[in-house]
């Protein structure tokens, strides 16, 4: 297998199909495109499950070699619940550290989990720290907790991959066409922070130090939460954080999670200059980068959810819409592409050990 995040029909046969659904109280479970479980139990005075006590979990690893592993595994879990639907709570953290290493790297490590915490106002609750031959650098695994409130129930996401979708097959009814893709922010923003920081020294022989910061700055509009949160008021029908394989990655996976084609034109996809000028030096395509900070927000009324976001100080633009059929396009004027299963994220082109 390739490096990176295994194909679909891989994940489906080794994975997928290995995994028991017999349980009551997964709400949600593993599926193509999900990145968040939803687990409820029964109120112990009353016997049966409540419409607003569920709880929300994932998990994402960071195995790059790289300084901020930490920060960015425990983000990307937070931003998958945000996209859910849900607030993120607490975290539990698995470090494996490479034979040899040094104490100071470990409290670096946590170091960096804390100020991400910090940002998401969470609080890392247990996990587990061990040394290991077998590992040639650091490898940070973080489980974010959180809790789904389901006050409105035409806002309850959960529905959009389990109920809404069985209804569908059930009655032979298409997933509604005609919606707007809203995008928040840029493509490429984790990608292009890391390779900033990680690169500093390279980069700096051919740009100047102020292009160098701002890539790093990126760093600082990684989390979803505030979109999430917006776009939940706004009405959206479903979200899906952008990150490995990067917008096209993003799209193909939420078009085969809904069961819809969708249209997407090139230009208006959201590129910052510092990402188009450190891919064109390391020979990347910003579109396969790793894009975590981006949400991805399906909706009716796309421009006035951009205006929603936009008076909240997010930038958002609405880029395409879903349609009936089967194909994932990708407009670039007179020119037509269609998008195929997601390759392995860009960054792994890169060495950061």
């Amino acid at each position: 297998m390739k490096t990176g995040k295994i194909s679909e029909s891989i994940l489906k046969r080794s994975v997928l199909r290995q995994i028991e659904k017999d349980h009551s109280e997964v709400l949600k479970g593993a599926g193509i495109g999900e990145d968040c479980a939803f687990l409820s139990w029964e109120n112990s005075d009353s016997g049966r499950k409540t419409d607003c006590s569920v709880t929300a979990v994932s998990t994402q690893t960071i195995a790059l070699g790289i300084s901020d592993a930490a920060f960015l595994a425990v983000m990307a879990a937070a931003n998958n619940l945000a996209a859910a639907g849900a607030e993120a709570r607490a975290v539990t953290l698995a470090v494996t550290l490479p034979e040899g290493a040094e104490e100071t790297l470990l409290q670096g490590i946590m170091e960096q989990a804390l100020d991400c915490c910090k940002q998401l106002k969470i609080q890392i609750v247990g996990g587990h720290t061990e040394v290991s031959q077998s590992a040639k650098k650091p490898v940070v695994t973080a489980t974010v907790i959180g809790a789904y409130q389901n006050k409105e129930k035409d806002a309850a996401l959960i529905c959009v991959e389990s109920e809404n979708q069985k209804a569908r097959q059930k009655d032979n009814i298409h997933p509604p066409a005609g919606l707007d893709i809203v995008v928040s922010k840029w493509i490429g923003m984790e990608g292009t922070s890391i390779i900033a920081k990680e690169k500093e020294s390279e980069l700096l022989k051919r740009y100047p130090p102020a292009l160098i910061r701002m890539a790093q700055e990126q760093r600082n509009y990684l989390s979803i939460a505030s979109e999430a949160a917006t776009a939940l008021k706004s009405g959206v029908y479903a979200m899906h954080d952008v990150r490995n394989g990067g917008i096209f990655g993003a799209l193909w996976e939420i078009s085969r999670k809904l069961g819809v084609g969708l249209c997407v034109n090139l230009k208006k996809i959201p590129v910052r200059q510092e990402t188009i000028e450190i891919c064109e030096f390391y020979n990347l395509n910003p579109y396969e980068l790793l894009s975590g900070g981006m949400l991805i927000m399906v909706v009716r009324e796309g421009q006035k959810l951009v205006e929603n976001l936009e008076a909240k100080g997010i930038s958002a633009f609405v880029i395409g819409n879903t349609n009936d059929g089967n194909d994932k396009i990708i407009v670039n004027q007179e020119e037509i592409r269609y998008l195929e299963p997601p390759v392995p994220d860009e960054i792994y082109k890169l060495s950061f050990f």
